[in-house]
């Protein structure tokens, strides 16, 4: 068989069909790693600044260490990877007498946050409360217009089209991923009970955002390979909001967004949610998401297996290689390639780092990683 692009692979594992060699994926890197690689003398700080997924910066770094592509590589509106636009500006409330401050981010959430901590900060308040709120702060960042599209941008992208030899997504935000971002967990909780009519109108205007982006998105010419959704709305035991709630009020605006994608010819529709998603994989499926990502392993040992056990062919994914193995050791990269092995013999599957790479990864590591990848499954 002839070489592959990296975009034919894509496509051609992910619909049974016969292909070259798997391609090496990524899901990007966190900026202390890359801080901590400049340090040691692997990269520049003049690089790294300009990084952001699928940026050049991107690129440079995945080929350095022996990556194909890094998957988050989307189209994104100029709201990028949130729905406000313009977001929330950004802003360090308060010190606190033991180094920590309070600050506002861009979801307009108050968070406290610490110099040099390395965790999810934790939530203090929200811009976000009631109707009220909502009317004032919300609706007007929840606008869909022109400003929200640099149009230059879908002009070289649909040009680029049909030369194209990377995968390219279209990203499709969120349904209860942004709103609890906006509100807290307990939050959104409380306001279920509380005022259910804003809870729905809520979720509603996200989904009709999200479907309006999408469209103009898919007009423009642009010949996408997939189409995203996120989430991050599970941990460790399992979802964090009611599997049955999920299904009535996210389920028909995943289908109405679906066949939007799909009328453009796009059948692979893929959704990024983090912990134990099984309880809610069933709504996707039915309402025409068929790839997870990234199949974190976490503490539960997730694996594509059981699920395709379960729902057939039609579940696809991409991700389920334990990130930690790139701080251990060659054996510990060779196991894992090891328990890999059958899932990728189902089809349908392309391997990935199951999160970001993690401040302790180590480079040489990860250059082997990749070629140990490529040495397999070739």
């Amino acid at each position: 068989m002839s070489e592959m692009t990296n975009r034919q692979r894509f496509n051609a594992v992910l619909n049974y069909t016969e292909y070259d060699r798997m391609p090496v994926v990524h899901f990007g890197f966190w900026k202390e790693l890359l801080e901590k690689w400049v340090v040691e003398g692997y990269l520049t700080q003049e690089l790294i600044d300009d990084y952001k997924d699928a940026s050049p910066a991107d690129k440079i770094i995945g080929d350095m260490l022996g990556f194909d592509f890094n998957f988050f590589t989307t189209y994104q509106d100029l709201s990028g990877f949130s729905a406000l636009y313009p977001p929330f500006e950004q802003l360090r409330i308060k010190d606190r007498p033991d180094g920590s401050y309070e600050f506002r981010n861009e979801d307009g959430a108050y968070v406290l946050q610490k110099e040099g901590v390395r965790s999810i900060p934790a939530e203090i308040g929200h811009t976000l409360v009631d109707r009220a709120s909502w009317e004032e702060h919300y609706i007007p960042k929840l606008q869909f217009n022109d400003d929200r599209f640099d149009n230059s941008v879908l002009e070289r992208l649909a040009a680029e089209s049909a030369s194209r030899t990377e995968p390219l997504g279209i990203y499709c935000k969120s349904m209860f991923g942004h709103f609890r971002n906006w509100m807290g967990i307990v939050g959104i909780s409380y306001l279920y009970v509380d005022d259910r009519e804003l809870y729905d109108e809520i979720i509603e205007t996200l989904g009709d955002l999200a479907f309006d982006i999408t469209e103009r998105a898919l007009k423009s010419g642009i010949e996408f390979d997939f189409a995203h959704f996120w989430e991050d709305i599970c941990y460790k035991n399992g979802p964090l909001i009611s599997p049955v709630l999920f299904d009535e009020k996210a389920g028909p605006i995943y289908r109405r967004i679906t066949n939007l994608v799909n009328g453009f010819g796009i059948n692979i529709v893929s959704v990024d949610c983090d912990g134990m998603i099984d309880s809610l994989i069933p709504t996707w499926i039915k309402n025409g998401v068929n790839t997870m990502f990234p199949i974190e392993v976490g503490t539960w040992d997730a694996s594509i297996a059981p699920w395709r056990e379960k729902y057939g062919r039609e579940l696809r994914g991409v991700g389920g290689v334990n990130k930690h193995i790139l701080s251990r050791d060659h054996a510990a990269i060779d196991a894992e390639i090891e328990r890999i092995k059958p899932f990728v013999d189902l089809g349908g599957y392309i391997p990935c780092l199951d999160h970001r790479i993690a401040p302790d990864a180590k480079w040489e590591l990860v250059q082997y990683y990749c070629d140990q990848m490529k040495n397999t499954f070739s």
